[in-house]
């Protein structure tokens, strides 16, 4: 499945974005879908991710600032971050894979497509 990404930008700290996800051509109806982040100089780690059921989980940096969340007819997925931090500035990745087994949904590797990134900068 394609996947494009939108809503990047430049935010100061305690500001809000949200990320979309679309899919190109269907819908996310079986899909399992994960929000990574990779800053410069680091590794990619998982955000969040979401289960076809709606069965979300969190890393822990950001419990509770961040929701993610699918639109009913299941063709968007949204990365809602509010209370932004400098930390939290890297580029955003979407992942989709169907059937995903949601024990490995913070596996980058249990993703078989991705989005192309949108630059999330927050400043202090």
């Amino acid at each position: 499945v394609q996947l494009v990404e939108s809503g990047g930008g430049l935010v100061q700290a305690g500001g809000s974005l949200t990320l979309t996800c679309t899919a190109s051509g269907t819908t996310f109806d079986y899909y399992g879908i994960g929000w990574f982040r990779q800053a410069p100089g680091k590794e990619r780690e998982a955000v969040s991710c979401i289960s076809a059921s709606g069965e979300s989980r969190y890393a822990d940096s950001v419990k509770g600032r961040f929701t993610t969340y699918s639109d009913g007819a299941k063709k968007t997925v949204y990365l809602q971050m509010n209370n932004l931090k400098p930390e939290d500035t890297a580029v955003y990745y979407c992942a989709a894979e169907a059937m995903l087994a949601f024990f490995s949904c913070t596996s980058g590797e249990a993703f078989g497509s991705w989005g192309q990134g949108t630059q999330v900068t927050v400043s202090s």
